[in-house]
């Protein structure tokens, strides 16, 4: 039962923070290499202003989405809409933000261990089996955040505008349809959701500077592996990836843990480098 929790909310946190990046690019047809130093950012302003400041989880949680939205969508309008055609400057400015965001980090916390206050204090019993209240609350609400984000897609206005786009920006743009708007709409909800997604890992995990380059590695691998274009690809390939890091590093210790599941990921690419459930992504 623990492997299947641990597995679950493993698997929930990876979806949404990979959604975001999805999101983009299949949106603007451009790879946001921040993502993972914006999950890191929205994890410990949430953990400075429960710190810091005494505000309560929730709402710290609450706020740092909505800053890391509005991040979003000034990336959107100086980062990604000036340079849609120049990939090699989207990357430069993309790992100009990890290496500021990565060094605040390192300035600021050092070695120092750091973890967001408890989203559920306790112990639930289910089965027979002790479950942790900060795991089944992760679970829950992450399950409701990527429900939500996923009717947006399916049956809203935005989301038919969001297909419409993503398949022809300069058709969308004649239908009458604010492609920038739009645009700039799906880069704050795929960065909030990031942000979220840190915030719930850095109480469930702990903070580390690192802890956005290693949710980049995930989100590359979940992306590419789902194939691009494909959302439900990224929600099976999500809980698939959840559960390799689950089981591995019960039997494996140390590094070999973490490593085991990217050879299978990489070996998985050689064998279907176009995903199993969309096309190729081509970098």
């Amino acid at each position: 039962m623990n492997i299947l929790i641990n597995t679950l909310v493993l698997g929930i946190m990876y979806i949404l923070a990979s959604l975001g990046f999805a999101f983009i690019f299949n949106m603007l047809g451009t790879i946001n290499l921040a993502h993972g130093a914006l999950y890191m950012v929205g994890a410990y302003l949430c953990y400075y202003l429960c710190a810091m400041a005494g505000v309560n989880q929730w709402i710290a949680m609450v706020i740092a989405a909505i800053v890391l939205a509005g991040v979003g969508l000034l990336l959107e309008k100086v980062m990604f809409r000036p340079f849609l055609t120049n990939f090699d400057r989207i990357v430069m400015i993309s790992v100009g933000l990890i290496t500021i965001g990565q060094t605040i980090a390192n300035i600021l916390t050092g070695n120092k261990a750091m973890v967001i206050p408890s989203y559920g204090s306790g112990l639930t019993k289910i089965a027979g089996t002790s479950i942790s209240n900060e795991r089944l609350v992760t679970f829950g609400v992450g399950l409701v955040l990527l429900l939500a984000a996923l009717y947006i897609v399916n049956y809203t206005a935005l989301g038919r505008q969001m297909e419409a786009v993503s398949q022809d920006r300069l058709g969308a743009a004649l239908q009458g349809i604010n492609i920038n708007r739009v645009s700039a709409i799906v880069c704050a909800i795929g960065i909030a959701l990031a942000a979220v997604a840190g915030c719930f890992m850095g109480a469930y995990l702990g903070l580390s500077s690192n802890m956005g380059d290693t949710m980049n590695l995930r989100i590359l691998m979940l992306v590419m592996l789902a194939g691009a274009g494909s959302m439900n690809g990224i929600l099976i390939t999500g809980t698939v990836m959840g559960f390799l890091d689950t089981i591995f590093p019960l039997y494996f210790a140390g590094n070999a843990g973490s490593a085991i599941p990217i050879a299978i990921v990489v070996v998985l690419l050689l064998i279907k480098p176009e995903g199993f459930f969309g096309h190729e992504l081509k970098m």
